[in-house]
């Protein structure tokens, strides 16, 4: 049997990351897909709900989007009576987003398929497996958890 190319490639930790985050976030894709919702607008939904009523741009800043991403984002979920935008009352330059009843369901629905779906991915692992990586995974994101 005929070696895997790129041996030296295959064994970088940054390679086999890369591999494991494409396939998690196909599997998540997949399972959002199933309640009708895109990674990105499952992003800013559970921004929204966090930081609501939030002003667009500064949605766009908490999840590093550009704003005419945002803006397009917005207006789908929008359209699908998941947000509601209002003048912002501190400033009624700016729109205020916030989540509608729907959208709100809508995210607690995607939220467990998306752990469900990261649950499909570490199932390999054991309990405290999937805890050490998760530690290992938070120490080398340059993230804080």
């Amino acid at each position: 049997m005929a070696e895997a190319p790129l041996p030296a490639i295959r064994s970088l930790p940054s390679w086999l990351l890369g591999r494991a985050a494409a396939r998690g976030r196909a599997l998540v894709a997949e399972a959002l897909a199933a309640e009708g919702l895109k990674m990105w607008h499952h992003v800013v939904l559970s921004a929204v709900r966090d930081l609501a009523p939030v002003a667009q741009a500064d949605l766009g800043r908490g999840v590093r989007l550009d704003p005419k991403d945002v803006v397009g984002i917005l207006n789908d979920l929008q359209s699908a009576g998941l947000v509601d935008r209002a003048p912002d009352p501190r400033d009624r330059r700016k729109n205020a987003v916030s989540l509608t009843e729907e959208g709100a369901r809508l995210l607690v629905r995607c939220e467990k398929a998306a752990r469900e779906a990261n649950d499909e991915l570490l199932a390999p692992l054991s309990a405290a497996e999937r805890d050490q990586f998760m530690g290992l995974l938070i120490r080398i994101s340059g993230t804080d958890g």
